[in-house]
């Protein structure tokens, strides 16, 4: 006869206060993409104490809808709100990591995601019970989200923070190199060096016409004729010992193929050069991300997009929470020889890899 436990009341009570906090966290992620794409937060910060009505002028929105986004904005504790005559107030501190001018520290940019992630939960399902995967061509404003986070997590620390990781980089940029970005998205990171260093010469690949073409965009309003970009599946990138420096950020993950990619990126490195692979901090055991800060929200971008578009093309499904321990053995076995993982004090996203044969 099967043995019947009770059930610990405590801890279903610790657990129940445990989803309701979930229930309200995920509301204010919803809301606070709102704030981010209406510019309410913007609109805010740059107004004294006001009600709803002057708010809604000021942002040219629709008052009634304001007026229901600023009530879970107030019980949700981040817009003050004072009842005697009904106005409203954004922090100093709170605006300081939500508005556009809080660059590269506006943490409402991230909460886009899963409102991007949420629009194929159905097809998230399906792929649970048949396996398979999402294709990119499912996600609504991927590219748009980005492009934004990118800016934040690499285009405002790149020139300053991340290119000097390698020691002497920088010289050499402006001495002149032939540098390569592979997954170059919509382009924020090979124009912004491209600018900063007119002596070197920039190509970006990205499988994203549409991204690409943002980028030629973006290059070509700049004025930058040392740089260019075209549409190429990155697992056969076809050159062998071409360029000085070649980069990824955030992208080796996504990949169909990543070790043909790798072994691709060895190949068309010169042999003094430098590979450079910006990818998602954590470890390859689950059990050692338990006290990473934001592991679920890694995992379930994983799930709902990195390893799907991956398996959506017939592919290895790596996922974000690859981890280092795996990343480091696929390097090795790319023909890197000689590998360091460094890491920025104010990033705890991101690991940086630089390679060597």
């Amino acid at each position: 006869m099967r043995e019947t436990k009770e059930l610990d009341q405590f801890k279903m009570n610790v657990f129940m206060k445990k989803m309701i906090e979930i229930y309200n966290a995920g509301a204010l992620n919803l809301m606070i993409s709102i704030g981010h794409r209406t510019g309410l937060f913007d609109t805010m910060a740059e107004m004294p104490r006001s009600t709803s009505e002057q708010i809604a002028a000021k942002a040219g929105l629709n008052e009634r809808y304001v007026k229901e986004w600023l009530g879970a904005m107030v019980t949700g504790r981040i817009v003050y709100y004072n009842p005697e005559d009904k106005t409203y107030s954004l922090p100093r501190e709170h605006a300081a990591l939500l508005t556009r001018a809080a660059t590269p520290n506006n943490l409402a940019v991230t909460t886009q995601w899963l409102s991007v992630l949420g629009e194929v939960e159905d097809e998230i399902v399906e792929c649970f019970k048949k396996g398979g995967g999402v294709p990119y061509s499912s996600y609504n404003r991927f590219h748009e989200v980005m492009a934004e986070e990118s800016a934040q997590t690499v285009v405002s620390a790149l020139i300053d923070h991340i290119l000097p990781l390698v020691p002497g980089l920088p010289e050499s940029l402006r001495r002149g190199i032939e540098v390569l970005e592979v997954g170059c998205g919509s382009g924020r990171a090979l124009n912004q060096m491209a600018s900063e260093f007119p002596n070197s010469k920039f190509i970006g690949y990205d499988i994203s016409e549409e991204a690409i073409n943002t980028a030629r965009s973006e290059a070509t309003k700049s004025g930058l004729t040392n740089v260019k970009f075209e549409v190429k599946d990155v697992s056969n990138i076809g050159a062998s010992e071409r360029f000085n420096l070649i980069a990824v950020f955030d992208a080796i993950h996504d990949q169909a193929k990543p070790d043909k990619v790798l072994r691709e990126i060895s190949n068309a490195l010169r042999p003094d050069g430098t590979f450079l692979m910006q990818d998602i901090a954590g470890s390859s055991y689950v059990h050692k991300n338990l006290d990473h800060q934001i592991a679920p929200l890694i995992y379930t971008m994983s799930c709902m997009h990195c390893m799907t578009v991956s398996l959506a093309q017939g592919g290895a499904g790596l996922g974000a929470a690859w981890g280092e321990e795996l990343a480091l053995k696929m390097l090795k076995e790319a023909g890197f020889n000689k590998v360091e993982v460094k890491q920025l004090p104010h990033d705890f996203i991101n690991s940086y890899f630089i390679a060597n044969k």
